[in-house]
């Protein structure tokens, strides 16, 4: 169903596709709308349990995208360096293929609690007090991973 890497001798390993899902601070989700455009958005996640997570608000865009097509897939780039004399690139990134949908309950709580811890490991008990406040104001998107593959440029 899914493409081999073309330069397989590029694609990295999975420990490493995973070093860099746990590193990255941001990744590209990308969509389809019912307009039949794709859509393409910056977004903060937590990669755990074999999926991402991503959170946002309660209506708009991308939710309007999963909810008619759930097939998604999300890039991460964790490192990028233009080597100008060379006409080439150093990179390593990763891309994902899978299913989404929103999440509720105990999962919802364990995804934001993975957020605080990601993004703002220092503050975790305010953190905590901020999810209970906040947390019906904000959706929890689950993407289940279908297909993954790390790649390594020059």
């Amino acid at each position: 169903m899914f493409k081999e890497m073309r330069r397989i001798e590029k694609q990295l390993p999975m420990d490493k596709v995973e070093e860099i899902l746990n590193k990255g601070e941001y990744g590209m989700l990308s969509t389809m709308g019912e307009n039949g455009y794709p859509y393409g958005v910056p977004v903060n996640y937590v990669y755990m349990k074999d999926s991402i997570y991503i959170h946002g608000a309660v209506e708009g865009h991308k939710i309007d995208n999963i909810n008619f097509n759930p097939k998604t897939s999300f890039c991460v780039v964790n490192y990028s360096e233009v080597i100008p004399n060379k006409f080439s690139t150093h990179y390593e990134s990763v891309i994902v293929f899978g299913r989404a949908e929103v999440i509720e309950g105990e999962e919802k709580e364990l995804a934001l609690e993975g957020f605080i811890h990601k993004y703002s490991k220092e503050f975790l008990e305010p953190g905590k007090k901020y999810i209970s406040g906040s947390k019906n104001r904000t959706k929890i998107i689950k993407m289940k991973i279908e297909h993954m593959t790390g790649k390594k440029g020059s």
